[in-house]
C-alpha cells in the first residue's frame, strides 16, 4: 500500500532549533485526506516506524555482561545502567518517542477526515484501525515513560501527553495526563476500536485486524487486572490451540538465515500482527558487549529451568562464542545511494502473538481462581516448547509448580493482592514468558508491572540494582520534548 504521510508539527517530535526553511513553511499547507483511499494511505504510517527492543531488552535480568570491551557501544552500555540516551538516532529511546508520537499524528489525521467526510458507515474499518493504533502508540509511551499502572495512585502519577486532535498550530505546548486519564483515554479507544476493526486487508497482518487488536486489548487489560475482560478477549484459544501457538520444533533444523526470516513472516499461524520498521537491531546480537551470553543462557533457557527437566525447543545460536541470540530478526538494507553504500536497515518485528495471547489467559485464569483450567493450559503451553515432551507422563501439578516457583513473598509484587499458590503460578507464567520473548523486549514489561527487582553486574564495577519502585522504572523524557515544556520524570 502507497504511503502517504502529513506534516506533522508536534513538538515532541522537532527541536526548538529546526531550521529557518521548516519555520517558514505555512503550518496548513498539508495534503488535503479526503478520500477514503487517501485515509488508508494515512493509516499505512499509523504504527511506529521504530524498535523499541533495543533498549527495552537491555534494561531487563535477561541481559549479562559478556566481558569483551571490544563490543562496547554508548547505547548499549547507558540502557544496561537505565541511563538516558543523549541520541535520537536509529534505535534509541528518543527514536522511539518520536516515532509512536508521529504513528499518533497520522492516526489522529486520519480520524479528523473520518468525521470531515460525515463518518460514514462505510469508514468503520479504518476508524476502529485508527482508534487501536492510536492508543498503542500511547500504551506504549506511557508504559515506557511513566511509572508503573496503580490505581490507588493513578489520579497523581504523571502520565504522558495523551493527543486525540491534529496538531493545528506550528507549535504547541503540552503536557503530561495523569496515569488514570491516560488509562481512561486508553480504554475508551480500545473498546471503540474494538467495535470497528475488521479483517479485510490485502495482508491482514500487517494492520490491527481482529484478533491483533484482542491481542493488544488483553495485553492492555492484564496490566489494569480485568481478568475476565482478558479471558473474554482470548476465548478463541480456550477450546484447542492446535497449530495456533509457535513451533519452535520446526525451527531447529532450518539454516540461520531461513530461522531469521521465517520467525516474523504472515504464515506463521501464531503472528497476529508484524511490523517493518527501521531497525539495526539484527546486529545487536554480534555489536553489544551487554546482551545474553552463552556463559549464562542456562540461567533462562537451561533444562534446570524447566519443569519436566528437560530441554527446551528455544535453540540458540551464537556467533562469536560470547554472546547468545534466538534467530529472531532478519534485517533488509535499502540503499538511498548505493555508490556510497548508504541507506537504511529495516527488520519485521512480531507486535502481537498468539503465544502472548495464550500465556495472557492463563494468567487471567489464575487470578480468576479458575485454577484447573490453567493448570491444563500451561501444561499443554510448556510441551510445545519442551524436548521430548510426553503428556501421559509429564504431568504438570500444583506441587510441581510450588516447587519449582515457591512463593517468594517480596518478588512479585504487582498493585493486587495474590495467593501463596497465585504467586507460584505467576512467577512460572512470567518466566515461561520471560524465554518464549527473549530479545523481544517483552520482559520490560513484566518487569515494570510486577515491580521486579533487577541485577546488573559489570566487570570490575560495583552491582548496579534497579530496586522496587526505583525511579529509573520510568525512563526519562526525551530532551526535546522537555525543552518544549513536557515535564520530566523525577530522578
Amino acid at each position: 500500500m502507497k504511503k502517504l504521510k502529513i506534516l506533522l508539527t508536534l513538538l515532541p517530535l522537532i527541536s526548538i532549533s529546526s531550521c529557518d526553511e521548516f519555520l517558514s513553511e505555512t503550518p496548513d499547507n498539508r495534503t488535503q485526506i479526503d478520500t477514503p483511499e487517501k485515509i488508508s494511505e494515512v493509516l499505512v504510517n499509523a504504527y511506529p516506524n521504530a524498535c523499541y527492543a533495543e533498549f527495552a531488552e537491555t534494561m531487563t535480568d535477561n541481559v549479562f555482561d559478556s566481558g569483551d570491551a571490544g563490543l562496547f557501544r554508548t547505547i548499549n552500555s547507558e540502557n544496561y545502567n537505565w541511563e538516558m540516551n543523549n541520541s535520537i538516532d536509529t534505535d534509541t529511546q528518543a527514536n522511539y518517542w518520536n516515532a509512536c508520537y508521529n504513528a499518533i499524528g497520522h492516526a489522529n489525521k486520519a480520524l479528523d477526515a473520518i468525521e470531515q467526510l460525515g463518518s460514514p458507515a462505510s469508514l468503520n474499518p479504518q476508524k476502529g484501525e485508527a482508534l487501536i493504533a492510536r492508543a498503542y502508540a500511547h500504551f506504549m509511551l506511557v508504559s515506557f515513560w511513566s511509572k508503573r499502572y496503580d490505581p490507588a495512585t493513578a489520579d497523581t502519577d504523571l502520565g504522558i501527553p495523551y493527543v486525540r486532535k491534529p496538531e493545528d498550530i506550528l507549535i504547541k505546548k503540552y503536557k503530561r495526563n495523569s496515569m488514570k486519564e491516560v488509562f481512561d483515554y486508553l480504554e475508551s479507544d480500545i473498546e471503540e476500536g474494538l467495535k470497528y476493526v475488521t479483517n479485510e486487508y490485502s495482508q491482514p497482518k500487517f494492520h490491527f485486524n481482529k484478533e491483533a487488536a484482542k491481542a493488544f486489548a488483553s495485553r492492555f487489560y492484564l496490566i489494569k487486572g480485568n481478568w475476565d475482560r482478558v479471558i473474554e478477549l482470548t476465548d478463541q484459544l480456550a477450546a484447542n490451540p492446535d497449530g495456533k501457538l509457535r513451533d519452535f520444533g520446526s525451527y531447529l533444523n532450518l539454516d540461520y538465515d531461513t530461522r531469521s526470516r521465517v520467525y516474523a513472516e504472515p504464515t506463521q499461524e501464531t503472528n497476529l500482527l508484524i511490523a517493518s520498521m527501521t531497525s539495526y537491531y539484527a546486529r545487536s546480537f554480534y555489536l553489544n558487549r551487554f546482551q545474553l551470553t552463552l556463559a549464562r543462557q542456562d540461567e533462562i533457557l537451561g533444562s534446570a529451568t524447566n519443569v519436566f527437566n528437560k530441554e527446551w525447543l528455544y535453540g540458540t545460536l551464537s556467533y562469536n562464542n560470547i554472546t547468545a541470540f534466538v534467530p529472531k530478526f532478519n534485517e533488509q538494507f535499502k540503499y538511498t545511494n548505493a555508490n556510497a553504500g548508504i541507506g537504511y536497515g529495516y527488520i519485521a518485528v512480531v507486535l502481537f502473538s498468539n503465544d502472548e495471547c495464550y500465556l495472557n489467559r492463563i494468567e487471567a485464569l489464575v487470578m480468576a481462581n479458575r485454577i484447573d483450567e490453567a493448570r491444563t493450559a500451561l501444561q499443554y503451553f510448556i510441551g510445545t516448547r519442551t524436548a521430548d515432551y510426553d503428556p501421559t507422563t509429564d504431568i504438570l501439578t500444583d506441587k510441581l509448580i510450588v516447587n519449582k516457583y515457591p512463593a517468594i513473598q517480596s518478588k512479585y509484587a504487582p498493585f493486587y493482592t495474590l495467593t501463596d499458590l497465585q504467586k507460584s503460578y505467576i512467577s512460572a507464567i512470567g518466566e515461561i514468558r520471560r524465554k518464549d520473548f527473549v530479545q523481544e523486549g517483552n520482559r520490560w514489561f513484566d518487569i515494570k508491572r510486577f515491580n521486579l527487582e533487577v541485577k546488573h553486574e559489570t566487570y570490575n564495577e560495583p552491582t548496579d540494582i534497579l530496586t522496587k519502585d526505583d525511579n529509573r522504572r520510568a525512563l526519562q523524557i526525551p530532551l526535546q520534548a522537555s525543552t518544549n515544556g513536557v515535564e520530566k520524570n523525577p530522578r
